[in-house]
This record gives structure tokens, C-alpha cells and sequence, in this order.
């Protein structure tokens, strides 16, 4: 297959299959040239339009541009309409030219097919048991495990922000540091705020900010200069990455009590992202929030 036909492929299978997961598409196909396709695409629009809140899609694929769509659906004459659901063809509504028509069969494919809401609610209710157990293994310690469940849990819901959060905070416990980070990169714009994104941006970031080679000589410059941020700061990262998460909290709030704007406040930065690494609901996080402001308020 050439770069061409496998961009092609891949806007199919963005434009049409993933929508189709939880929508009811009615697919077109047509071209600049076609007169019927012309009058028939208002008709079109304006029934998508009727039914967009009850889950129902439009979309058009002009045969002169994606010849080889066209081919694969052995498209003979325009328009050519199809509907799709969950990534297969379910009708074929090529012959429904009215109004009244599109409306009928549409009411009768929502009748028997789970669109829309029910459809994605159904969809969580498979995936979260599965997440559920992905986080147990990543508890456990066992991260290569955890990559595994959730790159599986992934094909499934590729852009569920618990999956893409949970795959990247595995990975970042395995050590692929670069996967994790193109995991996150590549998540929908529209994520980028999202509790489960961020928990995995702060658990990448302190990952990455820990210092290499044998820490003894931070421990050493610790322990004889009270006053060395630096190798705290630094020690810090190392046992944030080692897992001794009450070191480090101590670390960096020794600081934040020496100095608040040490380094332009990089200790209070890196403790919440600490924090936020564990997850908001962590009692543990609970916890050293009412440490960090009993140090900021009092």
C-alpha cells in the first residue's frame, strides 16, 4: 500500500469509522459533477440536522478525491448513500430520496440499534472494570503488565481520557518516558485539561526531572548543609521516581518553608505536581495539601 492509499485508509477510518462508533453516520458519496447527488444533499443536510441530538452524523466523500474508498465500496453511480454504526454498514439508503423517507428508515435504525448516549454509556460500562483492573496491576507494582491491559483497553476507546491518562502513567512507570510523553501529545486538544491528562503531565514531568547516576552525594550534601536547595530539589526528584513519596513531600516542603520563592518557587511547583501525579482523590495528597498550607497561611 502507498503513503496515499494509507492516508486515505486513515482519513476513512477517522472521518467515518470512529464517528460511527457511537453515532448512527449516513454516509454520501459524491462529486462536484453529479446533479442527483446536488439535489439530493440538502435533503440530506437538513434530516442530519433534525436528527444530530438524536445521534445521527453526516458525512460526504467525493469519489473523484478518494478513488480508492470508492473502489473499496465498489461504488458503481452517485449518490450512493450508506449508514454506518460501530464501524459496519447497516443500510443502504441509496434508494430513499425524500424527506419522508430518510425519516422513516432513520427512526426505524434508531429503533433497533443502541445510538448516541446509550451507545457510550454501554461503551464505559465495558471499559471501566477493565480500567479498574489495569490500576490494580499498576498498584501492584507490576507495570509492564499494566501497559499491556491498557494499550488493549486503548484499542477499545482510543480517546477516553481515563485510558490515554492511565496508558501514559503506566508507561511512565515502565520507564518509556518518550512513548508516554507522544501517548499525551497526541490526545485530543480538547482534553488538555483533563483531571485524568494532567495527573499523567505531572507523573512524566517528575519522571523526567530525575537526576542521574548514585544519589549519595545529594544525601551527603543534605545532610551537612541544611541549606543546599539544589541537592534537595534534586534528591527530591530522585525519590519521587523511587517511589518514596514522603521523602521527597519532605524535601520540598523543607524548602518551601526556608524559602517559598527559592528558584522562582520550583519547590511548591514540584510538589504539586507531585500531588497531582497520585491522583485527587489519594488520601495520601489529601494529606500533604493541609501540610503545604499550613506552611503558606500560618
Amino acid at each position: 500500500m502507498s503513503d496515499a492509499e494509507r492516508e486515505a485508509v486513515s482519513r476513512f477510518e477517522k472521518d467515518v469509522i470512529e464517528p460511527s462508533m457511537t453515532a448512527l453516520l449516513v454516509l454520501q458519496f459524491t462529486a462536484e459533477w453529479c446533479g442527483p447527488c446536488k439535489q439530493l444533499s440538502p435533503i440530506l443536510d437538513k434530516v442530519a440536522a433534525d436528527y444530530a441530538a438524536k445521534g445521527v452524523k453526516l458525512v460526504r466523500i467525493d469519489v473523484d478525491q478518494e478513488k480508492l474508498i470508492a473502489a473499496q465500496f465498489r461504488i458503481q453511480s452517485i449518490p450512493t448513500v450508506y449508514a454506518f454504526f460501530q464501524g459496519q454498514p447497516v443500510a443502504d439508503l441509496t434508494n430513499y430520496r425524500t424527506e419522508s423517507q430518510l425519516t422513516k428508515v432513520l427512526d426505524q435504525l434508531l429503533g433497533q440499534l443502541k445510538v448516541g448516549a446509550d451507545a457510550a454509556a454501554d461503551a464505559q460500562a465495558e471499559i471501566e472494570p477493565l480500567i479498574a483492573m489495569a490500576e490494580q496491576v499498576l498498584g501492584d507494582g507490576d507495570a509492564p503488565r499494566a501497559v499491556s491491559v491498557y494499550r488493549q483497553i486503548h484499542e477499545m476507546a482510543p480517546e477516553d481520557p481515563a485510558v490515554l491518562g492511565g496508558l501514559a502513567r503506566a508507561l511512565v512507570a515502565a520507564g518509556e518516558l518518550d512513548e508516554a510523553r507522544a501517548v499525551l501529545d497526541a490526545a485530543p486538544a480538547s482534553l488538555a485539561g483533563n483531571a485524568d491528562i494532567s495527573r499523567a503531565r505531572a507523573a512524566l514531568e517528575t519522571a523526567a526531572a530525575v537526576p542521574q547516576g548514585d544519589t549519595a552525594e545529594l544525601e551527603a550534601r543534605v545532610a551537612s548543609d541544611p541549606e543546599d536547595h539544589e541537592a534537595a530539589y534534586a534528591l527530591a526528584g530522585a525519590k519521587m521516581a523511587s517511589g518514596d513519596r514522603d521523602r521527597a513531600a519532605d524535601l520540598l516542603l523543607g524548602i518551601v518553608e526556608k524559602d517559598r520563592e527559592w528558584n522562582e518557587g520550583a519547590a511548591r511547583t514540584r510538589f504539586l505536581q507531585l500531588l497531582e501525579a497520585q491522583g485527587l482523590e489519594d488520601p495520601w495528597g489529601r494529606a500533604q495539601r493541609r501540610r503545604l498550607s499550613a506552611l503558606l497561611f500560618t
